[in-house]
């Protein structure tokens, strides 16, 4: 047994990749680091080191005309001359790209994952063993960092992941690099099959392995990829220790879990640690379907502000799901199955004035004071964002609460002149999915008040003010 073909075996033992006597399907593309997975599983697999019956599973994507074809025929070439069954299937990576909207990159992972699966089931595999080695999961970890991830992303590869219908996929060959690899299929004279595609810096990945890596190297003392490789492991380790953590309280903090809604209890969740908070999130959310691609902080964020708010507020999540607060409960659910209200339809109610007036799940509550015996900078300086203050004599009454309607204009308080309501919340950034929750006081010509944002120019109050209009908004009913 080669050193290379001992530091596998010893990672898959380290890894409890395998069980006794039970068949592994190995993802073989014919390129060198599945030929070294192959032979060197093989090895193992005459030799002891593993008790396992191999089966070699290939996948076409059709991407490089004749070349694809000749990946296939060289697969399965191997597999006869090696005694081994090959099961191989093709795919249209593009058609499946364009119906979903999906980029080359990720529709052939997401077809290549499936076709697994399914010949992995046609063969009564519950393993899948593919190729992935240290470099991948350095470019992996860069990858997410690109895109914006927390500490679940740095786990990077792992060695074994459950996927749908039991079977696992596992990754003997993180351990070693690709530079390994090549030696590997040098020293025993392997042959492999070059895809050209892999060297095309236009596809995100090739940039970073080629580019990104090579140049954050030059400025590296030690070798990145086992410096990124610790930190994977790392991260493996903490998030191994929070998942203890969640498993305790999951059973009372989802007390209840319907294929299509579950309720959370949110004073139980409030207790927890935040990074304990957003991982039982995270968990429920994946419970009802929902993918974590999408999902960023804003979204975990804004669903731990429902749990500490008041009742009926709502947050829209990708997916399309939804998360509403309902006093000490917070109930997420697929958007299909919510009665939420239209942002731009909804009605519109008068307020009372003075008074108290409800509005679905809020109240106003509307004062009318002698400026005489108000102080302005006073109230600006210790007013909250649910508290303002109107000059009465500028208003064309009736004043009305109401929800956002299509091509609603104001002039937010500060500003140089009338805009549109969608582009002073884009140049607030104000996420897409709290919009939703934003409310509108007006009168009978203008908005006043872009609850809880910005009031309007218009009407603010100055030294000339004779009476003042209070405005207090209380979200959740009041009984």
């Amino acid at each position: 047994m080669s050193e290379f073909e001992k530091k596998v075996a010893a990672f898959i033992t380290a890894s409890s990749l395998f069980d006794t006597n039970e068949p592994v399907l190995l993802a073989v593309s014919g390129g060198a680091d599945s030929v070294a997975l192959l032979f060197a599983m093989l090895a193992l697999a005459r030799t002891g080191a593993i008790d396992a019956r191999l089966v070699i599973g290939h996948v076409n994507h059709r991407l490089r005309g004749p070349s694809s074809d000749e990946d296939q025929d060289f697969v399965a070439a191997l597999g006869k001359k090696l005694g081994l069954k090959v099961a191989a299937r093709s795919v249209d990576v593009r058609s499946f790209a364009i119906e979903n909207k999906l980029s080359i990159e990720t529709a052939a992972r997401k077809l290549r994952i499936r076709t697994l699966i399914d010949i992995a089931n046609r063969n009564g595999c519950k393993k899948v063993a593919t190729a992935h080695h240290k470099d991948d999961n350095a470019e992996t970890m860069i990858h997410r960092l690109l895109r914006g991830t927390g500490f679940r992303g740095l786990v990077g590869i792992s060695p074994k992941r459950a996927f749908s219908d039991g079977v696992t996929f596992v990754r003997p060959m993180l351990c070693v690099l690709r530079e390994e690899i090549i030696e590997y299929c040098k020293t025993n004279n392997l042959q492999w099959r070059y895809d050209l595609t892999n060297a095309d810096i236009g596809y995100t990945r090739n940039r970073i392995r080629y580019l990104l890596l090579p140049h954050l190297q030059r400025g590296c003392n030690g070798s990145l990829v086992e410096y990124l490789a610790q930190l994977s492991q790392n991260c493996r380790n903490l998030h191994s220790r929070l998942c203890r953590q969640v498993e305790k309280v999951w059973p009372v903090v989802v007390p209840d879990l319907q294929p299509d809604t579950v309720t959370l209890d949110a004073k139980i969740l409030c207790a927890q640690t935040q990074i304990v908070q957003a991982e039982l999130v995270r968990r429920t959310l994946v419970a009802l379907g929902s993918g974590e691609r999408d999902l960023k902080e804003v979204h975990y964020s804004s669903i731990m502000q429902l749990a500490k708010g008041p009742a009926g507020r709502i947050v829209e999540l990708p997916g399309p799901f939804l998360a509403q607060a309902r006093y000490d409960k917070i109930i997420l659910c697929r958007a299909t199955k919510a009665k939420v209200p239209d942002p731009f339809l909804g009605g519109r109610t008068d307020l009372q004035i003075p008074g108290l007036t409800q509005f679905e799940t809020c109240s106003i509550e509307a004062s009318v004071l002698d400026a005489k015996n108000c102080n302005i900078d006073r109230f600006k300086s210790a007013k909250d964002k649910n508290v303002e203050w109107f000059d009465y004599d500028k208003l064309a009454h009736p004043v009305v609460v109401r929800h956002r309607q299509a091509g609603d204009r104001f002039w937010p308080l500060g500003g140089v002149g009338e805009k549109k309501i969608g582009k002073f919340l884009t140049a607030q950034k104000v996420p897409r999915d709290l919009r939703q929750n934003l409310l509108i006081i007006a009168d009978s010509k203008k908005i006043l008040w872009l609850v809880p944002l910005r009031p309007s120019e218009l009407t603010k109050v100055t030294n000339q003010t004779q009476k003042i209009l209070q405005l207090q908004i209380f979200l959740g009913v009041l009984l």
